[in-house]
């Protein structure tokens, strides 16, 4: 009997949705990391965070997010920073990646079940070549990290000691790579609002950790880069992150080119420098080099749209995803023309994936009303641009903050929470994750009748 119990118990294991792992596993992975940071070895002042701060720091380290409700440079230890960069490094990879990651360290076998999961975590085609991208994912992540933090040490060591640059240079290089925007100095990178090494490197690693491990091995596995052989993903990807990133950094030059409390004091070149990082960060990481408390409210309203898009699926950005958006401004131009097929570089895309980048898109959406609403419950009297901002910022896994997140109540970091899990997981993944599956397999097909749209 008791046999017959342990096996129905991992019968039902096995048959968890592969949401259900997912959610767990950043959970379980968020758990450790607040456990962690609650150690008075971890604060400066030895006195531990409160359990909901602690929470806080954890989800938004794990969920690469950035936003925090501590100062991270002045309050973490060198412990506890360094635990905030291990959860920022395994955040970033993702929870089966890290997995994964130590089944091939510690030589176990990796069965069919795990090379399935690894594929709904990195949301590729098929288990086939899984293992060997995640290879590639490590690889690659080292590599780039690696050229980051020289060429930040590099640059810091003008102005710093060389072990003091060395680790300033590391610990921005991997919060950069995994778009997580955790800095170690209180206003972030505005110091260096005009440097051109420190805004060109911070903004290649979060780029580059925005394309996609996909597109950078895609990319890396071109004999010679011809435009032709790259994969249709591929192709999306570097278009709209191009279009985007040059529109984005012209429309915050023009916004804010008079405000004297952004870019209006610069001069010409640095105001240039100010607005193409704040132009192209808030899809992915949450740098800033000028405060985001002062944008106009049109600027922050147009990156919020920024923030909700984020960077491209099997990246460490969070949004609904660049090819997501790029789908259903292709799907609408299809319907306003009346075309059956919806194509894109001479392909023609599956309308199964057209109902799944809505559904994505529609998914977050809700997700965002939710969380939105009850702030405006907790927080009361706040200012409704900063509860929209913080919430969307959120839900990009951005890590942007209009300098509400310190001012949240208690309830009100617990709802930022789950918004960051939610963004970091998918929200359509979350929506698999709490809702009721049935096991009905009946393949009736009701009769078909139109309601009136539009």
């Amino acid at each position: 009997m008791l046999h017959s119990s342990k096996k129905h118990r991992r019968f039902n294991i096995i048959k968890l949705h592969p949401a259900h792992i997912l959610l767990f596993g950043f959970s379980g992975l968020i758990f450790i990391g607040t456990c962690l940071l609650m150690i008075p070895a971890a604060t400066r002042d030895r006195h531990h965070l409160s359990l909901i701060d602690a929470l806080f720091e954890s989800t938004s380290a794990v969920c690469v997010t950035g936003l925090g409700v501590v100062d991270t440079g002045t309050t973490f230890t060198l412990f506890g920073q360094i635990v905030l960069l291990i959860l920022i490094q395994l955040g970033g990879w993702g929870f089966m990646t890290s997995s994964i990651l130590m089944f091939i360290i510690i030589g176990k076998r990796i069965g069919l079940k795990q090379r399935l999961l690894l594929q709904e975590s990195l949301n590729t085609f098929s288990v086939q070549g899984v293992i060997k991208l995640v290879q590639q994912i490590i690889i690659i992540t080292l590599i780039i990290e690696t050229i980051g933090a020289v060429a930040l040490a590099i640059r810091w060591s003008q102005e710093m000691s060389w072990g003091k640059s060395v680790y300033y240079g590391i610990f921005h290089s991997i919060s950069a790579f995994n778009n997580a925007g955790f800095g170690l100095e209180p206003d972030s990178l505005s110091k260096w609002v005009g440097d051109p090494t420190i805004n060109l490197t911070i903004t290649m690693l979060f780029m580059l950790g925005g394309i996609g491990f996909f597109v950078i091995t895609d990319i890396y596995e071109q004999k010679k880069l011809k435009i032709k052989r790259l994969s249709l993903h591929t192709k999306i990807t570097l278009l709209f992150t191009l279009l985007l990133n040059v529109v984005s950094t012209i429309i915050i030059f023009g916004l804010e080119f008079n405000n004297s409390a952004t870019l209006g004091t610069l001069d010409i070149v640095d105001k240039w420098w100010a607005a193409y990082f704040q132009g192209v960060v808030p899809r992915t990481a949450g740098f800033n080099t000028v405060d985001i408390s002062q944008l106009t409210l049109s600027s922050q309203v147009f990156m919020m749209g920024l923030m909700f898009i984020g960077a491209a699926s099997g990246s460490t950005g969070g949004g609904i995803k660049v090819t997501t958006f790029a789908l259903l401004l292709f799907a609408l131009w299809a319907v306003i023309t009346n075309k059956e097929d919806i194509s894109i570089f001479k392909r023609r895309i599956p309308k199964s994936q057209v109902f799944r980048a809505l559904s994505i898109a529609v998914s977050g959406v809700i997700f965002i009303f939710i969380i939105l609403f009850l702030l405006t419950i907790t927080e009361k009297g706040a200012d409704m641009s900063k509860i929209v901002f913080e919430t969307v910022s959120a839900f990009g896994t951005v890590g942007l903050s209009a300098g509400f997140t310190g001012d949240l109540s208690p309830i009100g970091r617990i709802l930022i929470t789950i918004m960051m899990l939610v963004g970091r997981i998918g929200p359509l993944t979350m929506a698999f994750a709490i809702a009721i599956h049935s096991n009905d397999k009946s393949k009736i097909r009701y009769a078909e009748e139109k309601i009136l749209i539009g």
